[in-house]
């Protein structure tokens, strides 16, 4: 499948921290790293190229069937932003198994396949959030739903490669609102749970991979209520994701002292790592607090010179409807030197992915991402 590549021209910013546009791909959505691949999304199509600085040879590497209504929302781009279509979260596994979200499902693409199968309907909400993935293969996801009644929330497991799941953990009744994700330690060799929303539903929980062990690390405001989280050797570097307050990035050491490391313009709920520099992004969302409408990448490299690296504008469409503007950030392993980010519900590059290098020369001249 082929994309008319263009680019997109960052932010000043230090020579660390430096962005360089490789390209830009309308209507893919970015979801997950595997080395040097980068799996994509164009509505329910599974692609995957090999980022290697010149243009990407997209391959389909597979595809869910969806309800049929739902093949028709997707052919449009507003209304797939209305009913949130497409995948939403994906994780490669060793085994060359596929575990992905889309709305109402876990899905899962064994080797050799070229067609997701559903491996586990979900009832409560639409899809987490996150799925993840321990070396050895294992998958795990959080439920995350409205839950104004403040019922029991499980996290799942997989121990096959995604074919079947079981309950890992269960929150009991009034603990918490829902889970906003799961993160693997390769230091600590743990799992880190993120849940919401208010008062002491607001954890960062250190659980062992076989949960016999889930101890909670922060709790209890509006700063512990995080979404993106990155384990690094020095400790755990996250972003609140609060309307009610002013939004921070934070690191927590390894021996557990918390400090903030940058003041954000707003929410943030995605976070990823390229190198020794790690990005985390900003959303528009409707907050008396954070009245910002621009949306922005932030950058701190070796986890210091924090800075904003790019910025959108929100566009016009209604928030509550048609989605807050936001930048994606993939999951997984990334061993390139490409930041991948896709944006939504933005001035001039809604559904818009950009491949830009860090701290490297322009290969592409391009264009303006700001609206």
């Amino acid at each position: 499948m082929s994309f008319e590549p263009a680019s997109a021209t960052p932010l000043d910013a230090s020579r660390e921290s430096s962005l360089t546009t490789v390209a830009t791909y309308p209507g893919l959505r970015v979801l997950a790293w595997a080395g040097d691949v980068l799996y994509a999304s164009c509505g329910y199509t599974l692609l995957k190229a090999r980022i290697t600085g010149t243009q990407s040879d997209w391959q389909t590497v597979g595809r869910f069937q969806p309800a049929w209504w739902r093949e028709l929302t997707t052919a449009n781009r507003l209304s797939a932003r209305l009913v949130r279509d497409g995948f939403h979260a994906l994780v490669a596994l060793p085994s060359g198994h596929l575990v992905a979200a889309v709305p109402g499902a876990i899905v899962t693409l064994r080797p050799g396949d070229s067609e997701f199968r559903i491996s586990h309907s979900i009832t409560r909400g639409t899809r987490p959030l996150h799925v993840m993935a321990t070396p050895e293969g294992n998958v795990f996801w959080g439920e995350y739903f409205d839950n104004a009644r403040r019922e029991a929330v499980r996290v799942y497991a997989s121990r096959d490669c995604g074919e079947s799941w079981e309950v890992g953990y269960t929150f009991p009744t009034g603990a918490i609102r829902h889970v906003h994700n799961v993160v693997y330690d390769e230091w600590e060799k743990c799992l880190w749970i993120l849940t919401g929303d208010y008062g002491a539903e607001c954890s960062i929980l250190r659980a062992g991979c076989n949960f016999r062990s889930v101890e909670a690390v922060l709790s209890g405001n509006q700063q512990a209520r995080a979404v993106a989280l990155l384990p690094s050797a020095e400790g755990l570097y996250f972003s609140s994701d609060t309307p009610l307050e002013k939004n921070h990035v934070f690191l927590l050491d390894r021996q557990g002292k918390l400090t903030v490391q940058a003041e954000l313009s707003s929410s943030s709920i995605y976070g990823c790592r390229v190198g020794n520099s790690l990005f985390f992004s900003t959303m528009v969302e409707p907050s008396e607090i954070n009245a910002e409408r621009r949306v922005r990448v932030y950058a701190g490299h070796g986890g210091a010179i924090w800075q904003p690296v790019l910025e959108w504008r929100k566009d016009r469409w209604p928030m509550h409807l048609l989605q807050y503007g936001n930048a994606i950030l993939p999951d997984g392993e990334n061993t390139t030197d490409f930041l991948a980010v896709t944006t939504v519900a933005v001035q001039g590059g809604d559904l818009m992915t950009a491949i830009l290098r860090v701290g490297g020369e322009r290969t592409q001249a391009g264009r303006e991402p700001v609206g």
